[in-house]
């Protein structure tokens, strides 16, 4: 989780706390059908639990699934290493979780791309 640990510490979110699933297509599919009422998979879904405390005191910023199946395909076609790819997805449900929207507008969506960016290369990506 060295990865994730890193992506909280540089958005100053190093006292957080999330929870990590990975899954297949078929599982995430039937979570973004039952959540977003969209019948297809997807590459990562989030689930923010705003700051509920969790054991120890950290607060629990929430839930992040990503589908290995359609990580590995997107990377594929991307051209760069499964690892990338799933750490891009990491950087994505994170920041989903702290508010940020990218389907708000235009805008924000930039934003978010560009903040994306900004973690990727920190990462050495």
């Amino acid at each position: 989780m060295k990865v994730a640990d890193k992506i909280l510490r540089a958005l100053g979110k190093d006292k957080e706390a999330l929870s990590l699933l990975f899954v297949n297509d078929p599982a995430i599919r039937r979570l973004n059908r039952q959540y977003r009422k969209i019948d297809t998979p997807t590459d990562v879904l989030s689930f923010p639990l705003n700051h509920q405390r969790v054991r120890y005191g950290s607060p629990l910023l929430g839930d992040i699934v990503i589908s290995v199946e359609t990580a590995r395909r997107q990377a594929r076609e991307l051209g760069h290493i499964l690892e990338r790819e799933l750490t891009f997805l990491l950087i994505h449900g994170i920041l989903h979780l702290l508010g940020w929207d990218h389907e708000r507008s235009p805008q924000e969506a930039r934003r978010m791309y560009k903040k994306q960016r900004e973690l990727l290369s920190l990462l050495d990506y």
